[in-house]
């Protein structure tokens, strides 16, 4: 059989691949990207982080959510929403996505190829197309970024209509009367949140006492105080014992403690596995773990095979389309020989539920573990001019300084934008920043930005206490590598 040789071959064209991709390119190598879809763009385009929050816009804005502050909980703007209002959405989205991305590939020279890849031995990979004839090529460096897949355990019924995975959720778009989520990580929040908007009845089922463990309390206690409001039921602490259908073909949920939970639809989202099953791992001298996932120098993102490099979601934490692209663009610098700076330590992490989490720095759980002294500065999007023209009646952000030198160590936020308003204080944060620059400077008015002036000032009011704290702060560093990132967040 022929072979075609490249400088590098990414397998999958996901944030890391199409980033490791075009980085390569780029830097004047031949590249081939696999995708096992017929198009490009991965689990991200497809089924995960595009679809998801596409959706979730769409419902904000058929719901009239935005709006119901000032014009009531009845408020909508199309009354009766179905699955075809929000598919329709998601297909131009979708396919806008995918141009972009092919164009893109074209532009930097880079080759494309659908089919499913298998290793053939360290430097050899065969790729058997969608009419089955396999091809095989060659390669010096190769990249790893096939993502993930939904966790389906044997012994749930997944029929992917009434008991679906989050992979199925988005292939059949529907509006249930009422629905089941099992599992609060950040998957299962967003749809449940997304689905409660639309006012359909949604019940989170977690076995652990607490969720989001990576999460500034103080947030989540927001967070979960605004969905209770909505009538969400948490079931925390309640392990799943089993799932079945009744006769009028509904989903009744099980609990460890006999409870039963019975609703049209049951979305099951408790973890994701790496989708490493097929590559032939074992004859390039690789080793997946129990959840598929490849272990990586967390510096240069190789594998145990220093020729093979793994990014993006199927090397596990932190597992978010911003930083796979990063990783991605790591591993392709560092394939050839390029020069790279340090990673910053502290990257923000968005969460797309209804209402929006995001948070960058250390969460006031971690300040205390570290045994620094600091103040805290809370603002209120509803004490904003702009969340009163907005209508806002709920949303806040959480500002925490160290009280030896007033440096800003994180910022959290919960409310409308927060995945917006995140990056000023990343900027500050990774460059060092006081108190000082958010009491000195002028933000745009009226604007929600304006709540990095008031929580501030908020923390500034009751800093005159520094002058009685002795020991300066233990340093929090500015620059580092991914290990240090790892380290420092491991609890998510």
């Amino acid at each position: 059989m022929m072979t075609t040789h490249h400088d590098m071959i990414v397998i999958g064209s996901g944030p890391a691949g199409r980033r490791a991709a075009v980085q390569a390119a780029k830097l004047g190598r031949s590249v081939l990207v696999i995708e096992n879809r017929l198009r490009v763009g991965g689990v991200s385009v497809h089924t995960g982080t595009i679809p998801s929050k596409t959706l979730r816009e769409t419902v904000l804005n058929l719901s009239g959510w935005r709006e119901r502050g000032f014009y009531g909980l009845a408020y909508r703007v199309k009354k009766d929403i179905e699955g075809k209002d929000l598919g329709a959405r998601l297909m131009k989205t979708l396919d806008y996505e995918c141009d972009v991305l092919e164009h893109q590939f074209a532009r930097n020279g880079v080759q494309t190829m659908a089919g499913q890849a298998a290793f053939i031995d360290q430097h050899t990979i065969e790729v058997t197309a969608p009419d089955g004839d396999p091809t095989r090529f060659t390669a010096d460096r190769f990249v790893i970024a096939v993502g993930t897949k939904p966790y389906r355990p044997a012994h749930i019924p997944f029929d992917d209509h009434t008991i679906v995975d989050s992979d199925t959720l988005v292939t059949e778009v529907r509006v249930p009367k009422s629905l089941t989520v099992v599992g609060a990580g950040v998957i299962g929040l967003e749809y449940a949140t997304i689905f409660s908007a639309l006012d359909v009845p949604v019940t989170i089922i977690e076995p652990k006492a607490n969720f989001l463990e990576f999460i500034d309390r103080e947030i989540i206690d927001e967070f979960v105080h605004d969905l209770r409001k909505r009538g969400v039921n948490f079931r925390l602490g309640c392990k799943l014992d089993r799932v079945e259908k009744d006769a009028s073909g509904w989903a009744v949920a099980t609990l460890d403690d006999q409870r039963r939970i019975r609703t049209e639809m049951l979305l099951y989202a408790a973890g994701r596995v790496g989708a490493t099953a097929g590559l032939g791992l074992e004859t390039c001298g690789l080793q997946a773990d129990s959840r598929g996932r490849l272990a990586v120098n967390p510096v240069t993102f190789q594998t145990d095979m220093s020729h093979i490099y793994a990014a993006g979601d199927v090397i596990g934490f932190p597992a978010l389309a911003s930083t796979s692209m990063e990783q991605g663009r790591i591993a392709a610098c560092h394939a050839f020989g390029a020069p790279l700076s340090p990673a910053p330590v502290f990257f923000p992490y968005g969460i797309y539920a209804v209402p929006e989490i995001s948070t960058v720095g250390l969460t006031e759980e971690e300040v205390k573990s570290k045994g620094i002294p600091y103040e805290v500065g809370i603002a209120r999007f509803r004490e904003t001019s702009r969340g009163h023209i907005m209508g806002l009646q709920s949303g806040m952000m959480k500002m925490i300084f160290a009280l030896s030198d007033k440096r800003l160590l994180g910022v959290h936020i919960v409310g409308e934008g927060a995945t917006e308003l995140i990056h000023i204080g990343q900027a500050v944060l990774n460059l060092g920043g006081t108190v000082d620059y958010f009491v000195q400077n002028t933000f745009n008015f009226p604007t929600l930005a304006e709540a990095y002036k008031i929580a501030a000032l908020d923390a500034w009011n009751r800093m005159p206490a520094a002058g009685l704290v002795s020991e300066p702060a233990p340093e929090v560093p500015i620059e580092g590598d991914w290990s240090t990132v790892v380290e420092l967040r491991k609890a998510g």
